[in-house]
């Protein structure tokens, strides 16, 4: 159960067997939790979104999500909807945890197709379990969704790789991939650019070649030095060496 400290006192609790009813109360029991100062804080950080944001903290989502995880989940899916950002994001999170991978395979096709800013796709994507069970055939997934047009659905693929992909096995694969994407759309670029500097912490040689020499536009290119630069666990001398590589605009 999750007490509410805001408005309500009223815990959440698991609902065995859900209806439109109980849909309803779980919505009302969302805004009845709203943090109004997270809620215009999170909004400037997720821009042009079409879902309606209430204002909750993504732990206390995550936590919500596990007790309707005890449910019917097929229930619960059943009547959701698709008015707030948070009931979305929930829906993600209970999705992540099917057990079943045919059922999970389904309902993951069908989420997808509803991400429209990049909290949901990373929320999502960063909390798939099933993928331990059945690497193949979610890396070869994610590579298809990386390589398609639309900005979102190429994010969950890039995402996806970057959270339980990297690895030497992949790593040319990956490369490949990246260097196939040719697009310019601002949160696949800024995707791109976050999986290069994982690979480079995880992989520094091989991904040190990719810097030198590949297809990626401009921006990504000097976003991903720009996010190496960032991080506490590359040396100084191979940022400034990095710098070099950065491609002119």
């Amino acid at each position: 159960m999750i007490k509410n400290t805001k408005k309500s006192t009223q815990p959440f609790e698991v609902i065995k067997n859900w209806n439109e009813n109980d849909y309803n109360k779980f919505i009302n029991y969302l805004i009845s939790i709203q943090d109004m100062k997270y809620k215009e804080f999170h909004s400037s950080l997720v821009l042009n979104s079409k879902y309606e944001m209430i204002g909750i903290r993504v732990p206390i989502l995550r936590d919500i999500a596990k007790i309707i995880s005890k449910s019917d989940i097929e229930d619960f899916l059943k009547y959701t909807k698709y008015k707030y950002y948070e009931e979305v994001i929930i829906q993600g999170f209970v999705i992540s945890n099917i057990k079943d991978e045919k059922l999970f395979y389904m309902y993951f096709k069908k989420y997808i197709s509803k991400i429209d800013n990049w909290a949901l796709c990373d929320s999502f994507c960063s909390s798939i379990k099933i993928i331990r069970k059945y690497k193949q055939k979610y890396f070869d997934e994610a590579v298809k969704l990386a390589l398609n047009k639309s900005e979102f659905m190429s994010r969950v693929g890039l995402v996806m790789i970057l959270n339980h992909f990297i690895n030497q096995d992949n790593l040319y694969v990956i490369f490949d991939t990246l260097n196939k994407i040719q697009n310019n759309k601002f949160y696949i670029n800024m995707a791109e650019a976050w999986l290069i500097c994982e690979m480079y912490i995880k992989f520094p040689k091989e991904t040190k070649e990719f810097i030198k020499e590949n297809k990626l536009n401009e921006f990504t290119q000097n976003k991903a030095i720009s996010k190496i630069h960032d991080s506490n666990r590359v040396s100084k001398e191979e940022k400034e060496f990095l710098k070099s590589f950065r491609k002119k605009i």
